[in-house]
């Protein structure tokens, strides 16, 4: 299929032709579903922490007779239901990442392009590059596209006065071809692509037919 290329300024430069295997599949939302669980899962610090009844400093004498008292039959004031006491099976450092095979990852990828696609929310932008790393000039070229939200993927240079003024619009993002990811891409309401991006995204799926 064959998607209009155009430049900053919003004028048609040309066409390029978009293979199936990655811009033309079905998509599948449940495979989107889990590969944004499993890259939100694994961004997770993990780093949450309760002190257990071991932890907590404080004396191990038993603080009231074992009969006779009228209450409970207590041990020392480190238990989980006195106040300062430990948590009873509380959080603990750990990882949340989970397993998502490498196949289903990569085919997580070309389903959210092909709905981007499918959506007309994609757009093949000529070159990501401007003069000067001004964000008011940035925004009215944007405009001019159409574009409020969207994720602007390019080659593995990016230039650098582009990247500057993107950083100050809002809900604008910017990244390199090698940080393309199924969770940026359906965050925002727009996908652009620069050609180069897209040379790369078919040298990285060309050959699959997996879909």
């Amino acid at each position: 299929m064959k998607i209009e290329v155009k430049a900053l300024q919003a004028a048609n430069v040309g066409e390029v032709e978009l293979l199936d295997s990655i811009f033309g599949l079905k998509p599948r939302r449940d495979i989107l579903h889990r590969m944004v669980r499993y890259q939100l899962a694994k961004r997770q610090a993990g780093t949450h922490k309760t002190k257990g009844r071991a932890e907590i400093k404080g004396s191990t004498k038993k603080f009231v007779r074992q009969k006779g008292s009228g209450g409970a039959r207590h041990g020392n004031r480190k238990a989980n239901l006195f106040r300062g006491g430990g948590k009873g099976f509380g959080p603990v450092p750990r990882s949340h990442a989970t397993k998502l095979p490498k196949k289903v990852r990569a085919l997580a990828l070309r389903h959210a392009l092909s709905a981007k696609l499918l959506a007309n929310e994609l757009v093949i932008l000529d070159k990501a590059s401007i003069s000067a790393p001004k964000a008011k000039d940035l925004q009215v070229q944007l405009d001019k596209l159409g574009l409020s939200s969207a994720l602007i993927i390019g080659g593995s240079k990016l230039d650098e006065n582009f990247s500057l003024a993107a950083r100050n619009i809002p809900r604008v993002d910017v990244l390199p071809i090698e940080g393309i990811n199924v969770y940026d891409i359906l965050r925002r309401e727009n996908l652009v692509l620069t050609k180069d991006a897209v040379e790369a995204l078919e040298k990285r799926f060309g050959d699959s037919s997996e879909g």
